[in-house]
């Protein structure tokens, strides 16, 4: 049996109908930038999220770029974020001219830890340069935004949620993206929400910077050709926007698909020593983005290996932590200085989890794993 980290055939043949009509709906109307699509996804978006304002972006990494310049963070500046992460979180910090601190996760959520946050603002030099915080909802669980936004609250500090993976997620009762000033979203093909091509979204409660990022994302020009600011060409299109208006109609629907799915697989997996399944925190749901275990040891690799070899696909996210990656080597971190990060990266894999899996190729998958970590 082959069982695929992901397959998107299957989530279009089920909705290949509705997929088909609104793409041929909007080259048959000749709008393709910007435009009524867009606009009519960006109010149902910021329905779904629970906030005023939402603005599509052509990708999630552009909606963590505009965030910190709609929040006028720049040279001279520090940003706070987890070391384990995708690298667009700490990138864009870089890209706008500012330094990226990097902090240490939960050892159970993977998400930054808001103690080694307070300790690291007490222990930096010019604690006062420190503008934002990007808390990473990794996985499709949302961080300690309680603790993490009476820290920014004390230090003067904006909160820009990455909830790249986590869209749907409620902490508290308050979907992801809302907390923060901005909320920051990608639907990359892979993601809950996913496009047919890059795209992406920022959410806020704050009127003036959605504005802000409206006018930094078609080159600080309104009306066109008379410039403000000085933006970037970021726009979502209007068929990327049709097919996400399409598949949000969906997505409880397979968030809650995917819930059932990390049950069964806790249940599958159940006693097998040496192998975490994912910690769900209090007052927290979890998407799943990813359904991501935790071996212990040096085991991890043979497992990938393993897996490999019966034909189940699996992912690291992520094999090498930021802080050690060789573009940063100039901010002088050293092995060991963020433990638990470095620790994750070692241990973590991510298995099949989308909606469209079988109850078959879930159980071949789980029954693998116990035979290739315990014996036949």
């Amino acid at each position: 049996m082959n069982v695929p980290l992901l397959d998107l055939t299957r989530q279009y043949e089920s909705i290949r109908k509705e997929i088909d009509e609104a793409v041929l709906g909007v080259i048959a109307s000749g709008r393709f930038i910007l435009g009524p699509e867009v606009e009519a996804f960006e109010r149902e978006v910021a329905a779904f999220c629970g906030v005023e304002h939402a603005v599509g972006v052509a990708s999630g990494t552009d909606a963590l770029l505009l965030s910190l310049r709609a929040l006028g963070v720049g040279p001279g500046d520090r940003v706070l974020l987890p070391s384990f992460t995708f690298f667009a979180t700490a990138g864009v910090v870089h890209n706008v001219g500012a330094t990226p601190v990097f902090v240490d996760v939960d050892p159970r959520t993977f998400n930054i830890d808001p103690a080694h946050v307070r300790e690291t603002l007490a222990n930096l030099d010019a604690p006062e340069t420190v503008k934002a915080i990007i808390p990473v909802h990794l996985y499709g669980q949302i961080a300690d935004m309680d603790e993490l936004t009476a820290i920014a609250e004390e230090h003067g500090i904006a909160v820009v949620e990455d909830a790249a993976q986590a869209i749907g997620a409620e902490y508290g009762g308050a979907r992801a993206g809302s907390i923060g000033e901005l909320g920051c979203f990608s639907f990359f093909p892979t993601k809950n929400l996913g496009a047919y091509g890059d795209g992406g979204v920022l959410t806020s409660r704050d009127a003036e910077l959605a504005d802000r990022v409206r006018l930094l994302r078609t080159h600080g020009a309104r009306p066109k050709y008379y410039h403000h600011l000085v933006g970037i060409n970021s726009r979502l299109d209007a068929l990327q926007a049709a097919v996400l208006r399409v598949k949000l109609a969906h997505l409880e629907a397979w968030s809650a698909r995917r819930a059932q799915l990390a049950e069964r697989y806790d249940e599958l997996l159940r006693g097998i020593e040496g192998l975490d399944t994912p910690y769900r925190a209090p007052d927290r749901t979890h998407i799943f983005h990813q359904y991501t275990i935790r071996v212990s040891g040096d085991r991890r690799d043979d497992l990938q290996r393993g897996l490999k070899e019966k034909g189940i696909g699996s992912l690291v996210y992520y094999p090498l932590c930021l802080h050690r990656q060789e573009c940063f080597a100039h901010l002088g971190y050293r092995e060991g200085q963020l433990p638990v990060c470095e620790q994750a990266s070692r241990q973590v894999l991510s298995l099949p989890v989308f909606p469209e899996i079988t109850t078959e190729e879930q159980t071949y998958v789980a029954d693998s794993i116990r035979e290739i970590l315990t014996g036949p």
